[in-house]
């Protein structure tokens, strides 16, 4: 096997056809690492969005160790993935807290939610701080190097010269099929499935989507359209369903401020059910367009 690149300049001026499985995964694990660093210091000054996109690294990262998890994973990934998770617990925290004060600044719901929202706010002005002062550790600074050093020259490079890898568009496409099957399988009672079980599903959902936006960017795949008609189902899916469990965390959080137990205001926002039921719908349907499109 060929010596690999070991910068992400050189890894993107590699021909995307000659491209083998490692090199694929370590162009798109650079390109997360490099998010990371690029978004660290606005997440640092309270960057809500800067947040977001840290956390979406860190999950395009962790879906791209899955989907070669046979060439890549070692016990090197195994220690990183604990720490990853440390992380990753303060960036969920933060997220969490923004997108509730976003819904309880919305019109609709600032009248309903006026009770709650000074202590929705002293959550989110709480799981900053904590935030801040984990992202400015050692222990981070730390974590992001050793991510970046395992991928460049991990163990796991040793053992893809000592065993050949097939070639990356057979592995992609066995491997895209194989994510889109068990995601069919998993949602076929979307309709009845609990929160925990629908959470867990749209986890996978995004993962799906994220490699196939990753794949389409690094790899010449002869059917590189149906990506595409892959993807949209599938974001379309990964939003419902993240949807519904933002609302549902919100008017849970809401319901039990003292003024809703005691019944002067509803229980749940303004238009709640009808929402819920649009959304569970939309997710619904995407799934269906999902079901048929890998056929098409």
């Amino acid at each position: 096997m060929r010596g690999r690149p070991t910068s992400t300049s050189r890894l993107h001026n590699t021909s995307a056809v000659s491209l083998d499985c490692a090199t694929a995964f370590q162009t798109i694990a650079l390109d997360c690492i490099a998010s990371i660093k690029a978004q660290h210091s606005s997440a640092c000054a309270g960057d809500a969005e800067a947040v977001h996109q840290i956390r979406v690294a860190i999950t395009r990262l962790r879906a791209a160790v899955a989907f070669f998890a046979p060439i890549v994973v070692d016990a090197e990934w195994l220690r990183l993935k604990k720490e990853i998770a440390w992380l990753n617990g303060s960036l969920g925290a933060a997220r969490d807290s923004d997108v509730l004060v976003e819904y309880a600044r919305r019109k609709r719901y600032r009248g309903w939610a006026e009770h709650i929202i000074k202590q929705v706010g002293q959550c989110q002005t709480r799981d900053h701080r904590r935030l801040v002062r984990c992202l400015r550790t050692v222990r981070t600074r730390r974590l992001i190097s050793a991510i970046a050093d395992w991928t460049r020259q991990g163990e796991w490079l040793a053992r893809c010269n000592r065993n050949e890898t097939e070639a990356l568009q057979v592995y992609c496409a066995r491997e895209l099929n194989r994510w889109h099957e068990r995601l069919i399988r998993k949602g076929r009672h979307l309709k009845a499935l609990g929160e925990s079980r629908r959470h867990r599903l749209r986890i996978r959902v995004k993962r799906f989507r994220y490699m196939l936006e990753a794949l389409t960017e690094t790899v010449a795949l002869q059917r590189r359209g149906e990506l595409h008609h892959l993807h949209r189902p599938a974001k379309r899916m990964q939003r419902a369903l993240g949807d519904l469990r933002d609302i549902r965390r919100f008017a849970g959080l809401a319901s039990q401020s003292p003024q809703a137990e005691s019944g002067k205001r509803s229980k749940v926002p303004p238009g709640y059910r009808h929402r819920r039921k649009v959304l569970l719908g939309a997710a619904i349907a995407s799934y269906r367009e999902l079901k048929q499109a890998w056929a098409c």
